[in-house]
């Protein structure tokens, strides 16, 4: 389960926020989690609660955007919508579809004391 890894990893970029703008308690995290990013989201909720434990961020609620795949078609060249790596264009069915959104994970913004 590597969102117990992703947690701690939010839990750093928490604290170092907490050092460089003086704030002692978090009360909301919101993480966007793009559909390509390979994390399982009610992983990371459960993994979430259990490394906030006795840190600044216990108690915090979640919140998780998810933004949709995006890619771009190399034969019709146009962006469309992906549900996963490996789709198909929804356009012309053709083949690669080359992921350029929906794959990121990165703390979005915090809600402090």
């Amino acid at each position: 389960m590597h969102e117990m890894s992703l947690a701690d990893g939010v839990l750093k970029v928490i604290e170092d926020s907490a050092k460089a703008n003086h704030f002692s308690r978090v009360k909301t995290v919101w993480l966007e989690i793009g559909t390509l990013a390979g994390v399982e989201t009610e992983a990371m909720r459960f993994c979430f609660d259990a490394v906030m434990k006795g840190t600044l961020a216990d108690g915090a609620r979640l919140e998780i955007i998810t933004p949709e795949g995006q890619g771009l078609c190399l034969s019709c060249e146009k962006t469309v919508t992906i549900r996963q790596r490996y789709d198909l264009c929804p356009l012309c069915g053709g083949y690669p579809v080359e992921p350029t959104g929906g794959m990121e994970m990165r703390v979005k913004e915090l809600e402090v004391e």
